[in-house]
């Protein structure tokens, strides 16, 4: 009877460990099939990374967690881009440009000069008598009224910002050639001026000059042609020398200027 007590407790254990034991072994993934390869595998590239420095989490899976995918301290470094050459652009097929050439297509003196401020006969409506002489100073005009319900019409430049005026003066001297000492406020703006100039070509009041009253104000030519119809001067009325050189024999000391 004891006996039997002993095989039939063995039996429950079996029956018991049997299961677990059929589980362990249902757990166990199946062997990986072998796969046989021609040659040897290429190594995988390296991975680039645009982190300046690694963190100091360790690196793997803890460093994924608690780094959000970026090193602690770590700035984004921006790309370099090496210049690739520009195949196939028409840039790239043309010639170098000739420093000459870039200087005189930045120098003013090769503008062209605008036709509208060439002289010409224009029909005048205003109320100005003949002899008269009207500064349009917004549209770098200067009118001489004629008899006949006509003026002649002169390209000029006026003043800069803050140079420009307007009102009635008289033409109270006349000079060819004259020289030009500029005053002492244009010298504390432009200390590099000449103290003093003869007239000449060079001169900056170009072929002749009328003054206007007691001002320091003139209608008088200039070197630099390209400025006419622009906002140059420090006030005075600005012509070409040609043009200015006609007006200067068509009007007599004590005309009438009218500035607007």
């Amino acid at each position: 009877m004891k006996n039997m007590s002993f095989a039939l407790l063995a039996g429950a254990s079996l029956l018991v460990a049997g299961p677990h034991r059929a589980l362990a072994i249902d757990a166990a993934a199946p062997p990986e099939p072998g796969v046989i390869y021609a040659g040897p595998p290429a190594p995988p590239e390296p991975m680039r990374t645009a982190y300046a420095e690694r963190a100091n989490l360790g690196g793997g899976f803890i460093e994924f967690l608690f780094g959000e995918g970026r090193p602690r301290g770590y700035q984004q470094q921006p790309p370099i881009y090496e210049p690739q050459p520009a195949y196939g652009s028409r840039r790239a097929m043309l010639p170098p440009m000739d420093p000459q050439q870039s200087e005189e297509a930045n120098d003013p003196a090769q503008r062209p000069f605008d036709p509208k401020f060439e002289r010409q006969v224009v029909d005048y409506r205003g109320k100005e008598s003949p002899g008269t002489i009207v500064v349009d100073t917004p549209n770098k005009f200067l009118f001489l009224v004629q008899g006949d319900g006509t003026a002649l019409r002169y390209g000029i430049g006026v003043g800069r910002p803050g140079f420009t005026w307007s009102g009635v003066k008289t033409i109270s001297a006349k000079k060819e050639w004259p020289a030009w000492t500029p005053p002492p406020e244009m010298l504390a703006r432009r200390p590099d001026l000449p103290r003093h100039m003869e007239g000449g070509p060079q001169n900056p009041l170009g072929a002749r000059a009328m003054y206007l009253g007691s001002s320091l104000y003139r209608i008088h030519g200039s070197n630099e042609p390209w400025t006419i119809g622009t906002n140059v001067s420090s006030g005075c009325i600005r012509m070409r020398n040609e043009d200015v050189i006609d007006l200067y024999g068509r009007v007599n000391v004590g005309a009438r200027v009218v500035v607007i």
